[in-house]
Parts: structure tokens; C-alpha cells; sequence
């Protein structure tokens, strides 16, 4: 099993448009993140987690050649608004591509892509193919277990997930009581952290760190990074027992 991290950033990406910071203007490749998703490969099987906006530059730099299922963990548009771009992959497999997601973000996605699921709408050179499957457990996907682990983004419940022993929590900003039973004896946990101040709806890096210690994952890395994260500082970081995730990055489990 092996997880590539496509992109690290969060909504605004890294460079931030406009901005004269140092991590804005460092030539560190790491430094260059595009919005947050990551392709999780098992038994042969492409899993993507969520289609950012940059998905088209993603999977050209990751040589992505197919995407054999997307799950989602939340519908805020810099998790979704590269769904368009599964129309390659499309024509690529000749055959739809089933989706998966809790019911309100099933539901956001259809509203807001509704030209997928109006028969009205031709084909024509870009509808794409789209199965989508509301969730609200644990399910099976390829005969994968997939478990969907509620947490919060401020005061929305959105999903994380466990497959096998990697499981990844972007968005975060709580982790209920309930959903720690699925983040025992992990190989690698990838957890949101935007920012070194408090933030209403995502854990800060003191508080992804705290987290990281609790759960205790093989390797904790953090992920939806804004240009407050400089990768020159790599050292800073593995001093708090935490890893900067950036795009590119492959986590072998």
C-alpha cells in the first residue's frame, strides 16, 4: 500500500496570490503546495481522496493514469471543484467512476455539478461519468474496508478515514470520543494543521501536535498547510515528532 500526498495546501494555496513572504517567494520546491487531496493505492486499486482544484496539475506531476474510486470529506469548494477533471480518466477507463461521501456532501456535490445528473444535458466532450454512493459506516470497496471517521470542522461533522493502518483527518479542527477507536496502532496519521495561531475551524500545530502525541501513528504528518509553514525549518518540525506532508510526497505502509 502506498498514499501520495497530490497536494499539501490549504484553500488559498502556497504561493498565496499576492503575497511577498518568504515561504511565498522560496524557490524550495516543497514550499510550492497546491490544494489538499491524496491517492491511496491497494490491491492494485487508485483511491482518491477528494478532487481539490488543482487535481489537473496533480495528476500530471504524480503521473496519475487512473483513479478507480474518489471519497470525499467534505464539499467546501477546495476539496471538490476539480471533479470535472475525473472526465479524462473517464475516456482513460472507458467506464463511470463511483464516488463516495457522507449524505450532505453527496447531496452539495450533485447541487452544485448538477449538469452531471441531468439527462437534458448532452454528453457532448465533457459530462463526466459519476456514480455516487452516500455513506454512513464502514464499507467495502474493492474489497477494501473503508472506514469513514466522523470529525469536526468547526461546528460541521465532516469525514476522515482509515484504510488498513494509514488514516487521514484533513479540516480537522476535533476529534470526538467516539471516532478514537479507529485511530489505534496506526503506520501513518495525516492530520490538518493551517496555521501556528488558533483558528476556528482547523487545529492549529499545537494542537495537531497534542493529537499526533495522543493517537501515537508510526508517523504523523501534517497536511492543509498555509505559507505560515516554511519546509526549510524541517528540523523545527521533527524536534515536535511531526513531519511537514508536501506534494509528492509517497508514505509506504
Amino acid at each position: 500500500m502506498k498514499v501520495t500526498i497530490l497536494g499539501s495546501a490549504t484553500s488559498t494555496g502556497v504561493p498565496v496570490v499576492g503575497c511577498g513572504c518568504n515561504v511565498c517567494l522560496s524557490g524550495n520546491p516543497r514550499n510550492k503546495r497546491t490544494r489538499t487531496s491524496a491517492l491511496v493505492e491497494v490491491e492494485g486499486k487508485n483511491i482518491l481522496i477528494d478532487t481539490p482544484p488543482d487535481l489537473h496539475q496533480q495528476a500530471i506531476a504524480n503521473r496519475v493514469e487512473k483513479i478507480d474510486a474518489v471519497i470525499y470529506t467534505h464539499a467546501h469548494a477546495d476539496h471538490i471543484f476539480g471533479l470535472d477533471e475525473l472526465r479524462i480518466f473517464n475516456f482513460l477507463q472507458e467506464g463511470p467512476i463511483p464516488i463516495y461521501g457522507g449524505e450532505k456532501t453527496i447531496d452539495r456535490i450533485k447541487k452544485i455539478f448538477d449538469y452531471i445528473w441531468d439527462s437534458e444535458v448532452s454528453m457532448g466532450g465533457g459530462k463526466p461519468m459519476i456514480n455516487a454512493h452516500p455513506i454512513q459506516g464502514e464499507f467495502d470497496l474493492f474489497g477494501i474496508k473503508i472506514q469513514p471517521i466522523e470529525i469536526l470542522h468547526g461546528a460541521q461533522i465532516i469525514y476522515g478515514y482509515r484504510i488498513r493502518d494509514f488514516a487521514y483527518l484533513t479540516d480537522c479542527s476535533g476529534i470526538p470520543d467516539s471516532s478514537r477507536k479507529y485511530l489505534s496502532g496506526l503506520q501513518a496519521l495525516v492530520l490538518g494543521a493551517l496555521r501556528f495561531r488558533p483558528h476556528p475551524t482547523h487545529f492549529c500545530f499545537s494542537q495537531a501536535v497534542s493529537e499526533i502525541q495522543r493517537i501515537q501513528p508510526g508517523r504523523g504528518l501534517l497536511t492543509h498547510l498555509s505559507h505560515c509553514f516554511d519546509a526549510e525549518e524541517e528540523d523545527y518540525f521533527l524536534s515536535h515528532n511531526v513531519e511537514l506532508a508536501y506534494d509528492g510526497m509517497e508514505i509506504a505502509l
